[in-house]
């Protein structure tokens, strides 16, 4: 069954601000040194929005993963989720491993902008497909770079302990890979520092606060 969600912020008023064809609302004109200055988020990070289509997915699961939504907004929303990702370190300095040469006020740009590869324009959105899978591995879920789709494994989602921060951790880092960003195949000591992991384990830490 097929479902087509489209999740709209709280301040509809300020939606002009922050959508709008294939411009950044702004987020060009935002330089990193006035992200670096400024404490609040901007108007952009309160107008996120998700748009996402759902495939696949039973009720009780739909429901977890709407909670993840909401959770996933309302960090993106909030001072500490930038704070977060502009002050991330690695070997003392602050960047990401990985990072396509992005700095990491770029990185919280790109978010907010939400233009991924496949689908270019920078619509201040996560804009997702979703469908559901089930294998018995360690896998949580997978995209690939020349699908829009994201499966999400349902070993994970049918679990009780497997909670909404930590479904919006694991919808933010596939749909960072989304984004263009990376991360090792294989496990090593650097990898929790790349994007998808790093932003990933920032989302699941202020969610699990909400």
């Amino acid at each position: 069954m097929t479902r087509t969600f489209s999740f709209l912020f709280l301040f509809l008023f300020l939606a002009s601000c922050g959508k709008g064809g294939s411009g950044s609302g702004g987020m060009a004109e935002l330089s990193d040194a006035q992200l670096e200055t400024s404490s609040s988020a901007p108007v952009q990070a309160q107008t996120f929005d998700i748009n996402a289509d759902m495939r696949g997915f039973e009720r009780d699961q739909e429901e977890k993963i709407y909670q993840a939504f909401d959770m996933i907004k309302r960090v993106v929303a909030s001072d500490e989720f930038k704070r977060r990702v502009l002050g991330h370190t690695y070997n003392g300095k602050k960047q990401y491993v990985d990072n396509g040469g992005f700095t990491n006020a770029q990185v919280y740009k790109a978010i907010l902008e939400g233009a991924e590869k496949l689908t270019p324009s920078r619509n201040n959105a996560m804009d997702i497909e979703l469908e559901t899978y089930t294998e018995s591995n360690i896998v949580i879920g997978y995209t690939m770079p020349s699908i829009r789709t994201i499966y999400m494994n349902t070993k994970y989602l049918n679990r009780s302990g497997f909670q909404a921060n930590q479904v919006a951790m694991n919808l933010t880092h596939e749909w960072l890979h989304k984004l263009g960003f990376k991360h090792a195949q294989k496990n090593s000591a650097s990898r929790p520092h790349s994007v998808p992991y790093a932003v990933g384990y920032i989302m699941r830490d202020l969610a699990a606060k909400l």
